[in-house]
């Protein structure tokens, strides 16, 4: 997978390139990243790359043509998904990071200011992306969530794939409560269900408390969902997980 940032501020992404899941991913080829300075394309000799907005009113915008320039340095762009971070966006979920994972060339934009020209928006980007419900001063953190919810999904990122097929959401409810060693630890202990060796007793119970935690933290998960139809779900996923763990351990 070909993947493209364009920011006013490159550097904040040489750490995040080089570490965990996405450092894997990038020294293992599963996908290429390019980080491209928007500050590049500057319109005066001051640099400048934002202006004031027409018609008024507080923060600055990024001006058309440093974020135009910049999109058409990126030499394979031709048929890419332009995805742009900002609070208008979609929701990002893990459903649209796996649609994302599957596009084969991604480019993202991290907005800065007040926000990015009309013209750009409209004639360029092809994905605006949201990561919540809250505003930060740039999409560079934003853009880096999204990198790395993507690649989770790429072959040969995580050391299983089913890594991600079990992570909360992917199972259409929020992750269920993990325990390792000690089976005791300060007067509390692990549930006995975890300790049985019966899978079909450890699949149950992790549904079980899946369900539970989503039903208090985040239930409008559930609304519209058929519970048999969640659980038969979650089961498979279990299964498949505990394979490919045989496979691995083989």
């Amino acid at each position: 997978m070909k993947v493209a940032v364009a920011t006013v501020f490159p550097d904040l992404f040489s750490a995040f390139l080089e570490t965990g899941v996405i450092g894997r991913g990038l020294e293992k080829g599963v996908a290429a990243v390019e980080v491209h300075n928007i500050r590049m394309h500057p319109v005066d000799r001051r640099g400048s790359v934002d202006d004031y907005q027409f018609g008024g009113g507080a923060g600055m915008v990024l001006r058309p043509e440093p974020l135009f320039e910049t999109f058409e340095e990126i030499s394979w762009r031709e048929g890419s998904r332009v995805a742009l971070m900002t609070p208008q966006g979609r929701q990002l979920d893990t459903g649209y990071a796996r649609e994302l994972s599957e596009c084969g060339k991604l480019i993202v934009f991290c907005g800065r200011y007040g926000g990015v020209d009309e013209r750009f928006r409209r004639e360029v980007v092809t994905d605006e992306i949201c990561i919540g419900d809250a505003v930060v001063s740039g999409g560079e953190i934003p853009a880096m969530f999204l990198i790395e919810a993507v690649f989770r999904w790429l072959p040969g990122v995580l050391g299983r794939l089913e890594s991600a097929r079990s992570d909360s959401f992917a199972t259409g409810l929020l992750d269920y409560p993990r325990y390792t060693r000690p089976a005791e630890f300060r007067g509390m202990k692990v549930p006995q269900e975890l300790l049985s060796g019966n899978h079909a007793l450890i699949t149950n119970w992790r549904f079980r408390a899946a369900l539970s935690r989503t039903r208090e933290v985040r239930p409008e998960m559930l609304v519209n969902t058929d519970e048999k139809e969640t659980e038969e779900r979650f089961a498979e996923i279990m299964k498949e997980a505990d394979r490919t763990k045989e496979q691995d351990n083989g």
